[in-house]
């Protein structure tokens, strides 16, 4: 392990820690020397992110929240505080969608991923940001998506609401840039996690189909969290506002003569 810890001693917040991308940022934060809670509705999730934290001389907190609940958030800010005194980081990492095409969607579903996916994001830079306000320093990294740009067929409440949260993202680093708090957002491509899994697996396919990306590959969820950690850090200092896009590169054109060795 490096003895130049990016992050050393800061507490970081990461919503959705439990599986997925969540949970490889909070691993990642943890190896460079963060104090990790991690938040979620699984109690069996958090459980194992934790244990992944606590063998690398770290702190870590389990915080069952679900993220669309202010009272929830409130206590996850809460805990936190009354743990470790000071909020560093925040990670907005918890999300939700499902497919469907948008003349079948009813407003119940609508509401079901806008609220997790941007009400949640909300609920909890709110919270967190009082605190770094009066702290005058903090650090708020958002997880949008590709599809907040580009859009996704069968997804345009999942489209709009991480569009929103790449619009909030601006909206609130111009905001609290005058605090010494930095918020910039993470826009990934499609990632190989469990939840990616199932999902081509409804679709109807039976094997991971190939990227349709410059890279001809899909994501993993280390390459995101190596994206969190140098915007958590201060390799990053002069980012402010910014959404970067980790997508593999743009769509491939098929086509041309082969490339040569």
């Amino acid at each position: 392990m490096s003895e130049n810890l990016v992050l050393k001693d800061q507490v970081a917040i990461i919503t959705g820690g439990g599986t997925g991308i969540g949970l490889a940022i909070v691993t990642e934060m943890a190896k460079e020397g963060a104090h990790v809670v991690v938040a979620s509705r699984n109690m069996e999730n958090l459980k194992r992110a934790v244990e992944k934290v606590t063998p690398l001389g770290r702190s870590g907190l389990a915080v069952p929240a679900d993220v669309r609940k202010e009272e929830d958030v409130e206590n996850m800010v809460q805990k936190t505080m009354d743990q470790f005194g000071r909020i560093d980081i925040l990670v907005n990492n918890a999300g939700g969608s499902f497919r469907c095409p948008l003349e079948d969607m009813s407003p119940k579903g609508w509401d079901a991923v806008i609220n997790i996916n941007l009400r949640g994001t909300f609920l909890c830079c709110r919270a967190a940001g009082r605190v770094m306000i009066k702290q005058r320093r903090g650090n708020i990294i958002n997880i949008a998506s590709i599809g907040g740009r580009d859009g996704y067929p069968f997804s345009a409440h999942y489209g709009a609401s991480k569009a929103a949260v790449i619009n909030l993202t601006k909206s609130l680093s111009v905001e609290w840039a005058r605090y010494h708090i930095r918020v910039n957002c993470i826009a990934p491509g499609p990632v190989i996690t469990q939840g990616f899994l199932e999902a081509m697996k409804k679709a109807g396919l039976s094997e991971l189909p190939q990227s349709p990306h410059a890279s001809g590959r899909w994501g993993k969820p280390e390459e995101i969290a190596r994206v969190a950690l140098f915007l958590a850090s201060e390799s990053s200092s002069y980012i402010v506002g910014e959404t970067l896009y980790v997508d593999g590169g743009p769509y491939r054109w098929e086509g041309g003569p082969e490339p040569k060795d």
